[in-house]
């Protein structure tokens, strides 16, 4: 005969949430004691210091600006149109590879950019390029590109 215990028999149960805890814990805390444990050791090694190469005389970059009535400027500095060419060659001398940046004003002549083109052509300067203003930039009315006719009206609606 079986007789039952007045207190509820439970079986054991092994929780393995509180385990990991406790796991993650004692990693944690090995490697703290590890890493404080190490001294980094090394040699100690004079470095020779840093010195910039002098600036280069040679100049690779020029900005070519035409304002109105023919104005040519070399770096924001007045070029008179006789001088423009001999300017170019000195230019193209001094460094065969040398960049050119042309643009204008919006009152520019379109023949004085041509003529300051061939100019820089004729001089043997082969890389040229050129700054233009976008449709939308300031100054401009929005929607319209520079020279360009205003859009013409809609047609009349068809009468029923």
């Amino acid at each position: 005969m079986r007789v039952s215990s007045p207190v509820p028999h439970k079986r054991a149960r092994i929780e393995i949430i509180p385990l990991i805890d406790i796991m993650f814990f004692l990693l944690a805390s090995f490697m703290m004691v590890s890493l404080s444990q190490t001294h980094m050791k090394g040699i100690r090694v004079n470095l020779p210091a840093a010195v910039a190469p002098p600036p280069s005389p040679v100049k690779d970059y020029v900005s070519i600006k035409i304002q109105e009535g023919n104005a040519v400027y070399f770096d924001n500095q007045y070029v008179s149109d006789d001088q423009v060419l001999p300017r170019l060659y000195q230019l193209h001398q001094t460094n065969p590879e040398i960049k050119v940046s042309l643009s204008a004003s919006l009152m520019a002549m379109h023949g004085d950019v041509i003529a300051v083109l061939d100019k820089i052509r004729s001089a043997g300067i082969t890389k040229v390029g050129y700054q233009i203003r976008a449709a939308g930039a300031p100054g401009a009315p929005p929607g319209t590109q520079p020279g360009a006719a205003p859009p013409p009206p809609p047609p009349p609606a068809p009468k029923p």
